[in-house]
């Protein structure tokens, strides 16, 4: 790991302490960026997104697809898990808490924001960080290049009706025109955009050093556009700092719960320790850029879904670490 990814958690902590301040001396500078909208999307925020999407959708190998049937049982576990169960667990773990567990401490409206970020979270398979943990658990490298290409093709044409339904579920209002444009800013343009860099720089020796000259550009991206948010939040969490606390709640029992369902699979399919780590902390992690682009396209920059978002991205690294700890821990049950 980067020096970036091994402490995220911590630039991100500095980032929302920044974002609070600025907001407070500065109003006027955060408040003109959020109205810098077009088509409800908020150009500045657009830019950062896409310096944060675009370095990882160069490392998506279409080719990769053809592979697809090589490894049937992880990757069977790969696209149930995170297709057809995370994003309701997710969205049943939102209304569990927002809903009853917590209702007397929060507002029904902000209730029902937070519900719309965690669904956000909760429908978007993780697409850059999971090679960092395959990684670090010793995983399949061509598994984890197969399991993210495969999810982000699967993304582009179900992610809108999925975040669609489940609003819809948990009548939460769905502006459908802002969600698709959305999901073609943020993962198709992006995705077409990312394969044919790679096709023009041909070799991976050159792939790989253009990614590296970009990543800068992506952890900026991610860090200014936390600043942003926590800006124009900053006075809500100042008066009610437990809210932090409260969101981060069903996003660590989700992201246990969900490493527990496929990690328990894959032992019982038989699938190799290599394949079982990935395919289990792809549906474990999320991909908070896609989140937090996609909250505040539809519910804007100082809404309730796109603050629940960027608690996804500070409590996801201290838990993936213990996961990645945990297989590493047990690779020996494995076959």
């Amino acid at each position: 790991m980067g020096l970036f990814e091994r402490y995220l958690t911590l630039w991100v902590a500095l980032a929302m302490a920044a974002g609070i301040a600025i907001g407070s001396l500065a109003p006027g500078l955060v408040g003109a960026i959020a109205m810098a909208e077009v088509a409800q999307v908020n150009l500045v925020v657009a830019v950062l997104i896409w310096a944060m999407v675009y370095p990882m959708m160069i490392g998506i190998d279409a080719f990769a697809l053809k592979g697809a049937l090589r490894q049937p049982r992880g990757l069977a576990i790969t696209l149930v898990v995170n297709w057809l169960i995370k994003p309701f667990t997710m969205a049943a773990l939102g209304v569990l808490f927002f809903e009853v567990v917590f209702a007397d401490l929060i507002a029904p409206e902000d209730a029902q924001q937070y519900i719309a970020g965690l669904i956000l979270l909760g429908a978007a398979p993780c697409t850059a960080m999971v090679f960092v943990w395959s990684q670090l658990t010793r995983g399949d490298e061509g598994y984890t290049l197969l399991q993210v290409s495969v999810n982000d093709v699967v993304m582009v044409f179900a992610f809108a009706p999925l975040v669609a339904f489940l609003l819809g579920v948990t009548d939460i209002v769905v502006p459908w025109e802002t969600l698709l444009l959305s999901v073609a800013l943020f993962v198709a343009l992006p995705l077409v955009a990312g394969m044919l860099t790679r096709l023009r720089l041909g070799s991976a020796a050159r792939i790989s050093a253009f990614q590296a000259r970009a990543k800068p550009w992506s952890m900026i991206g991610l860090i200014a556009t936390v600043v942003i948010l926590f800006g124009l939040q900053g006075q809500v969490i100042l008066d009610r700092p437990l809210i932090i606390a409260l969101i981060a709640v069903p996003i660590l029992i989700q992201s246990y719960g969900i490493f527990a369902l496929a990690y328990a699979a894959a032992y019982a399919l038989k699938v190799p320790h290599k394949i079982a780590a990935p395919c289990a902390l792809i549906g474990t992690s999320n991909f908070f850029e896609l989140a937090v682009a996609v909250a505040i396209s539809l519910f804007g920059l100082n809404s309730g879904a796109a603050l629940a978002t960027v608690v996804g991205v500070l409590v996801e690294v201290p838990v993936m670490l213990s996961l990645v700890a945990f297989a590493n821990r047990t690779r020996a049950r494995f076959s």
